[in-house]
């Protein structure tokens, strides 16, 4: 990632992990597991202005619900994938020995970021791939008004 944040990222930043709490900030967005992972804004904090519990709304607007104030029931909600594209200048590779190949892509997130990552293929998926990017090539081929 570019270690650009999200305005509804964790507070904590990169180094959160699995076993560590989570405190949510103003505008932060957070699961609640006592509410079937329900996703809401923070909009008021425990200790701020006499609140004793988290206070969420959905992000589209609706009624506000309270979660305690140790943050036990929230949980971050991570920055969702939008799209991935090949890498430039990489080629895939394949491996004979796991008979699978590897194609360097890069995938972009809501926020703006992106992460170098590998579609990992098997011989089969390749076949399935070549099918379908053949179909492409020729409807791109066969467009009106389209150059190489």
């Amino acid at each position: 990632m570019t270690g650009r944040r999200s305005a509804h990222l964790p507070s904590q930043g990169p180094e959160l992990g699995t076993a560590a709490p989570f405190f949510p900030q103003l505008g932060d967005l957070a699961a609640d597991t006592t509410r079937e992972g329900r996703v809401g804004v923070v909009v008021t904090l425990p200790g701020v202005d006499s609140a004793t519990t988290y206070h969420l709304r959905p992000p589209g607007g609706g009624p506000a619900w309270s979660a305690p104030a140790d943050g036990t029931t929230l949980r971050p909600v991570p920055v969702q994938a939008t799209h991935i594209t090949l890498l430039p200048g990489r080629d895939a590779l394949y491996d004979p020995r796991a008979r699978q190949g590897s194609v360097p892509v890069e995938i972009h997130f809501e926020d703006g970021s992106s992460r170098e990552g590998a579609l990992i293929l098997t011989s089969a998926e390749l076949e399935r791939l070549y099918a379908q990017t053949s179909r492409l090539l020729t409807a791109h081929e066969n467009a009106p008004g389209e150059t190489s």
